[in-house]
């Protein structure tokens, strides 16, 4: 047989699995409607990531191949973005505007499905989760060389919202422009948290420019769209967002730029075998009496991923401390672990279970 009819038989073959592909899609669709009919009459929240890790898990699990782990993944992920809005879409807050990196964080764990909804600040996020107008908000945490939000840690603070999910996104920066030369640049404008993770590429390539900050790489965009003889530094989706020049790519200082952001929500998810839980305490001012609050993670050998320490607010001096932990909740040795935690605090907070992004 010669090769060409030989290609033509086997595409025959894959017609007919993708016909039953589309066959199983749509009965799967099916099901997942009327599993969320169920939940919505008792209000019961769509976004389900417990559920979804333990699928790919399973699928994982019992995979052979030729499809890696990966693979497995990025073919569910795509599924779960489109079956989760199959009702109505979800709407999800996030602090921007649009083309900002907690925009792409949102937009890689939703999908373009989904309503979306800027604001301008992270309070912002979390009033409209708390009021009920949006379903869920994305707010960032942390980042891998500039360290913690503050502002998303103060917040937890004030609002009784739930950790329901963490994404982790690689941050790629770009300087953009519309000129089409890096040496008619004499202006920068970003934020502050990007121009630290560029700060040794400014000095090396643009250190005469003179550095003007911004509440968001997209309002830096905006700035420069209506400028000439300006640059700013944001992301890949900003360039197309504001129709701007890439003059320089990939400029971060450290290649391994990973910022970690949270999903909040009225609910944090069932465990998935595979959980973090992120907590704040507040301790009595006393010699040792941190020590003695992480004694209970030691003895129950309960991991610490991080603990950060912030002021109160209330009293000078007074500090709150955030922890995350390996484990859920719900947990028996957790459980044990915390009701001996709270006997030595002045006060404790869950502020959710989830499953751990890898």
């Amino acid at each position: 047989m010669k090769t060409k009819d030989k290609i033509k038989e086997i595409r025959k073959e894959i017609d007919k699995i993708d016909l039953k592909i589309l066959e199983l899609l749509n009965l799967r669709a099916k099901k997942v409607k009327s599993i969320f009919e169920e939940k919505d009459k008792n209000k019961i929240p769509f976004f389900d990531p417990s559920r979804e890790k333990k699928i790919v898990d399973k699928l994982q699990k019992f995979n052979k191949g030729p499809l890696t782990r990966k693979d497995i993944e990025i073919i569910m992920d795509g599924i779960f973005k489109v079956y989760r809005s199959i009702n109505k879409p979800l709407t999800i807050a996030y602090f921007g505007p649009s083309g900002t990196f907690t925009h792409q964080a949102a937009l890689k764990r939703f999908g373009e499905k989904s309503v979306y909804v800027p604001c301008r600040t992270i309070e912002n996020v979390f009033k409209e989760v708390e009021k009920e107008r949006v379903d869920y908000g994305v707010v960032p945490i942390e980042n891998s060389s500039e360290g913690v939000v503050t502002h998303t840690l103060d917040m937890f603070l004030e609002s009784d919202v739930e950790i329901t999910s963490e994404i982790l996104l690689k941050i790629h920066h770009y300087l953009l422009s519309k000129e089409k030369s890096i040496q008619k640049i004499k202006k920068i404008y970003s934020h502050s948290q990007a121009f630290a993770q560029c700060q040794k590429w400014i000095e090396e390539h643009l250190k005469n420019a003179i550095l003007i900050e911004t509440e968001s790489t997209s309002t830096a965009a905006e700035r420069v769209k209506k400028e000439r003889n300006s640059a700013s530094i944001g992301s890949e989706i900003g360039a197309k967002i504001y129709n701007l020049n890439i003059l320089a790519e990939k400029i971060e200082d450290f290649k391994e730029n990973i910022t970690r952001f949270l999903v909040i929500g009225r609910s944090s998810p069932e465990e998935s075998g595979n959980d973090k839980t992120s907590i704040l305490f507040s301790i009595k001012d006393r010699v040792g009496a941190l020590h003695d609050m992480l004694v209970p993670f030691k003895e129950y050998n309960i991991n610490l991923t991080r603990i950060e320490s912030r002021p109160s607010k209330k009293k000078a001096w007074e500090y709150v401390f955030f922890v995350d932990f390996i484990g859920h909740k719900n947990n028996e040795k957790v459980k044990k672990a915390l009701a001996k935690l709270k006997k030595n605090c002045i006060f404790l907070k869950i502020l959710g279970s989830y499953p751990q992004a890898e």
